[in-house]
């Protein structure tokens, strides 16, 4: 038995054995946590550009994506906006990527021209990580055609490094990435997930009543492989995608989540397919993995059907001790809630749960699990829209524009739907797309980015969840990669106990902040920290305070620590409301 699976052993039994009023933790149906839309009040001022013309190029329903990425290390996080394009012959529209800077008081300013980031570009989605380990977080945009690489100067400035990185020639449909150190050689390689094989050439003409053009399905068109590209150390990469074992032209992806499903301490990475099986590649830790998705039962629905996965994520929901999984669907096709049994199995919990009766008329696209309300259980947001401006019309139930989702943990593997307890502006119908999630003001709770096709992105503030106390880590690697990504984080509190990896990609087409956020209820000490680092090392932290952001480097322990301002900005409240 490794360290990480006695670990796990050692984390069920104490969880087991807690007093019942804490292993049960009876939870209000209801919080006092609303998400507030401070969008124009924080100076973002952004337009997605799919460039549709009327021709409904398949390409067009799927953007954008968002990240955050904290690009200049100031301790607040930045936002990042990836755009389309006009197609060739069919509009003008200048549209480029968009980076705004936080300024530390509630506002962003537009950076992008200072940072060299005003490309136009087909983009769809984007994965941050620090590629060489210079202490500084780089970009990576996928996009219909060449997906590009931007280093970070560490002057506020970037640059296109895509053909000197040996990336540049390759041109094909990519949607989400992910960065991860697959072989644990201390250097973060770079996954990136592809669609299908379409150009305007090959369009294909579809209709949903026999004489209106309409998105075609997936299905009309061949799929297309996943690509890894492993981290040569020296600015360079290979694509090890045939020799890793990943190779599959039959895959339609558009999600990826890096999840240590098996607890052997090596990265494992879970594929969302539109209309084909979802994989799950089980890392073998000689630089080559195994697809197990149909023997873990999570390639198809509980009854045998490959749906339209879109976002996907993991964590463990209910302190089981195995991350457990969701992956975004279709309309009538409902969440999936992909439970790990520990047994190298996953069952779908959805279809008897809140999460899948509330889901099932919705198309979900980005999807993460985070603590909103800071009570220590990973509740779940999904962004929700149709493809089709025109459903309406042929299924009465199902609209273009939805609310999101936002599903409450009550612990014992229960969630109920809170979007309504969120907000009016929360819950808006959009065509929403991307998502991710971030402190952006330092008071310790987590607020929201939400990306529409064709419209506006929105920044959601957290109003309540800093009622409750957390801590939040982060994390330098020194053997390991510089940003810590794949190593395991767990805390003890009081009896209880949490963990977390900290991972790039997940949600869709987007990347949250990376920084681990622990939600403590009403507790104010963590007793014990413990990180396993990617290359091993472990290190120990005892009796930390809760309402802070502490830095803790590899083999060194705590380097940095940042208090939060509590109930932070009160003047930015008074002006997003006046915005409503």
């Amino acid at each position: 038995m490794n360290s990480r699976t006695a670990w796990s052993a050692t984390f069920l039994l104490g969880f087991l054995c807690l007093p019942l009023g804490l292993s049960t933790y009876a939870q209000t149906a209801t919080s006092n946590v609303r998400f507030t839309d401070i969008t124009q009040a924080a100076g973002i001022h952004f337009e997605h550009t799919n460039g549709a013309f009327g021709d409904k190029y398949l390409p067009e329903a799927l953007g954008p994506g968002c990240a955050f990425i904290d690009y200049d290390n100031d301790g607040f996080p930045d936002i990042l906006i990836v755009n389309g394009q006009s197609f060739p012959g069919h509009g003008h529209t200048q549209s480029t990527l968009k980076l705004y800077h936080n300024n530390g008081n509630g506002t962003f300013t537009d950076a992008t021209a200072r940072a060299g980031l005003n490309i136009s570009i087909y983009g769809m989605g984007v994965a941050v990580g620090d590629y060489d380990s210079d202490g500084y977080d780089d970009i990576f945009i996928t996009a219909l055609g060449q997906s590009l690489l931007f280093h970070n100067n560490g002057n506020g400035t970037f640059k296109d490094v895509t053909k000197t990185a040996g990336l540049s020639g390759i041109k094909e449909f990519s949607t989400s990435a992910s960065w991860v150190d697959y072989d644990r050689d201390g250097k973060l390689d770079l996954l990136v997930a592809n669609y299908v094989q379409w150009t305007p050439q090959t369009d294909v003409r579809c209709t949903l009543d026999g004489l209106h053009k309409s998105y075609c399905t997936p299905e009309s068109y061949r799929g297309a492989s996943l690509r890894l590209w492993h981290n040569l150390g020296n600015g360079k990469f290979q694509d090890v995608t045939n020799l890793a074992g990943l190779y599959d032209s039959s895959s339609k992806s558009l999600g990826i989540a890096v999840l240590d499903y098996n607890n052997d301490g090596w990265p494992d990475f879970l594929i969302a397919n539109d209309t084909q099986p979802n994989k799950l590649y089980l890392n073998n830790h000689n630089g080559t993995f195994t697809e197990n998705g149909v023997a873990a039962g999570i390639a198809f629905s509980e009854d045998g059907i490959a749906r339209a996965g879109m976002g996907v994520d993991a964590a463990d929901y209910d302190r089981s001790g195995r991350p457990s999984v969701i992956i975004t669907n279709f309309a009538n096709q409902m969440l999936s809630l992909y439970h790990n049994e520990g047994n190298g199995l996953f069952v779908d919990e959805a279809p008897k749960s809140a999460v899948g009766k509330s889901s099932l008329l919705t198309l979900g696209f980005g999807c993460f699990f985070f603590d909103y309300d800071l009570d220590g259980w990973p509740d779940i947001f999904v962004a929700n829209g149709h493809i089709e401006s025109d459903i309406e019309k042929i299924q009465k139930r199902i609209k273009y524009r939805q609310p999101p989702h936002l599903f409450r943990n009550l612990s014992g593997g229960k969630f109920t739907e809170a979007t309504a307890d969120a907000g009016a502006a929360f819950g808006t119908p959009r065509v929403a797309r991307g998502a991710a999630y971030a402190d952006i003001d330092n008071d310790g709770d987590l607020d929201l980015l939400i990306t529409t096709n064709a419209g506006p992105a929105i920044l959601f503030r957290n109003d309540g969840g800093s009622k409750n106390h957390s801590l939040r880590l982060k994390l330098q690697g020194v053997q390991s990669n510089r940003d810590g990504i794949g190593a395991l984080v767990r805390i003890e509190y009081s009896g209880e106990h949490q963990w977390q990896t900290l991972r790039s990609g997940s949600s869709y087409l987007s990347q949250s902040e990376l920084v681990l956020t622990f939600g403590l209820g009403s507790k104010t000490n963590v007793s014990r920290i413990e990180v396993q680092w990617p290359s091993g090392q472990t290190d120990k932290l005892l009796d930390i305070a809760a309402d802070q952001t502490i830095t803790i480097k590899e083999g060194a322990g705590m380097v940095l620590r940042k208090q939060f301002t509590r109930h932070a900005l009160p003047e930015l409240k008074t002006a997003a409301a006046s915005v409503r």
